[in-house]
C-alpha cells in the first residue's frame, strides 16, 4: 500500500513536484506536466473547468513551481476557484495579467490566440 517516494519528487498525486526546482518562477512550458497544461490552457479559454478541486490542482502546482503566491498562473486559479464556490464575479484584471503571463511563459504568443 505505500509507495517509495525520493527525496526530489514527492506528490500527493500522479503529478510529480520537483523539489529541486520550487519557487524558481523559471518555467520552461516543456516541463508543464500535460494535466496541469491543459488544466492552465483551459482556465483561459472561454470554457474554464468548473469543478474547484480540478482548479486547485493546478493552482498548487503553479505556486510549488512558479513565483509562490505572486505568481499570475496561482492567483488566476485561485481567484476562479473562489468565483467557483461563491458565485461572485471573478477579477477582470487578474485575469488579464493571467493571460499575459501565460504569453511570457511561453503557452502563446498573444493572449487572444489562448481564448
Amino acid at each position: 500500500m505505500s509507495q517509495r517516494q525520493h527525496a526530489n519528487d514527492v506528490s500527493v498525486d500522479e503529478i510529480p513536484i520537483d523539489i529541486s526546482n520550487t519557487q524558481s518562477g523559471e518555467i520552461d512550458p516543456g516541463e508543464v506536466p500535460a494535466e496541469i497544461e491543459s488544466i492552465t490552457r483551459g482556465l483561459a479559454s472561454e470554457q474554464a473547468p468548473t469543478n474547484p478541486l480540478v482548479v486547485l490542482k493546478a493552482a498548487r502546482w503553479w505556486y510549488i513551481h512558479g513565483k509562490g503566491g505572486s505568481d499570475p498562473a496561482f492567483r488566476w486559479a485561485i481567484e476562479w476557484a473562489r468565483h467557483l464556490a461563491t458565485d461572485t464575479p471573478s477579477d477582470v484584471e487578474r485575469f488579464d495579467a493571467y493571460l499575459e503571463y501565460l504569453v511570457t511563459v511561453g503557452f502563446a504568443d498573444e493572449p487572444y490566440e489562448l481564448r
